[in-house]
């Protein structure tokens, strides 16, 4: 599984998002996509500090290779 920053062409947050950073999740192996939820929710937990305000899944194939992204978008807890 990887992850990292990417830039998001043409999304369009919602009026007034505030967030003070990015998390990016993504899988192309069968197993690493069924795994992702659980990465992700790990991820969450041990990051309490943070609140997620947006989400952004993305799905995208050619012929051998399907990707599963999921972005999220977080702020400081106050």
């Amino acid at each position: 599984m990887a992850s990292g920053n990417a830039v998001l062409d043409g999304w369009d947050p919602p009026e007034g998002l505030a967030f003070t950073g990015v998390k990016v999740f993504s899988a192309t192996k069968a197993r690493e996509r069924e795994e992702l939820g659980s990465v992700i929710t790990a991820w969450i937990r041990n990051n309490p500090d943070v609140e997620i305000v947006d989400r952004v899944v993305l799905q995208s194939s050619d012929n051998e290779f399907h990707c599963l992204s999921i972005t999220l978008f977080f702020r400081d807890r106050a």
